[in-house]
């Protein structure tokens, strides 16, 4: 202590932590989005090298962002995740209708081939890290909110749920055994979401048999299959 009364420390300034390279972040993206393609078209055990040749960056840079491969399917799942709640928070924000507003997230959602990853990439990465939690609550709660909207203006039959749709969504966007995920298959999905959205739509045509999917159902099995 000074004679002023003034405590000395030793304790150092904190370091500032720097911030990731602009480039650095693109080049990250880049190799999470031809990931996320490769894996739908060859599955999660496609090569490094061909991800990184997709990307186009080097062999190096690929290992240096995600040195194991679960740490890149992670963040794959989570870039999908984050990817899925925009699409429903702009539809909600950009569409008058609210049927419309979920008409339009069902039929983007499917463009993220949630049904095709799914099965492929069950196992293969820690379903309770935190990051995918925060991430999966951010979906639950955006989804959740764009079907009690439809549903208190009367524009969505009452009895379903955000199960039921999201079902819908993962089976649907699912390749049958023997098919590749090519343009007719996008027909396919588009088509038949379409018919299926048709039939969500209020005032019902009939009595549901059973009772509304609900999340807690989905987290019971994450990636049903299509005979469940």
């Amino acid at each position: 202590m000074t004679g002023t009364g003034t405590a000395i420390t030793d304790t150092p300034p904190a370091r500032r932590v720097p911030r990731p390279r602009a480039d650095a972040l693109r080049n990250r993206e880049r190799i999470v989005t031809a990931a996320r393609e490769m894996f739908v078209e060859f599955g999660p055990q496609v090569p490094y090298d061909e991800i990184a040749r997709r990307a186009g960056v080097g062999n190096a840079t690929l290992y240096r962002n995600f040195p194991e491969r679960p740490d890149l399917v992670h963040e794959v799942v989570l870039s999908i995740m984050g990817r899925v709640t925009e699409i429903a928070v702009r539809a909600a924000e950009e569409e008058g209708d609210t049927f419309a507003a979920l008409r339009r997230f069902t039929h983007a959602a499917a463009d993220e081939r949630i049904g095709a990853l799914c099965p492929m990439l069950d196992g293969a990465f820690d379903k309770d890290h935190p990051d995918l939690t925060v991430e999966r609550e951010r979906v639950e709660e955006a989804v959740t909110a764009l079907v009690d909207r439809a549903q208190r203006a009367g524009r969505l039959r009452p009895d379903v749920g955000v199960g039921d749709l999201m079902v819908a969504v993962s089976q649907l966007t699912r390749p049958l055994p023997g098919t590749a995920c090519g343009t007719n298959f996008e027909q396919f999905v588009h088509r038949h979401l379409q018919l299926f959205l048709d039939g969500l739509e209020a005032p019902a045509r009939s009595e549901l048999p059973g009772t509304a999917a609900t999340l807690e159902d989905l987290r019971r099995d994450s990636c049903p299959s299509r005979t469940s």
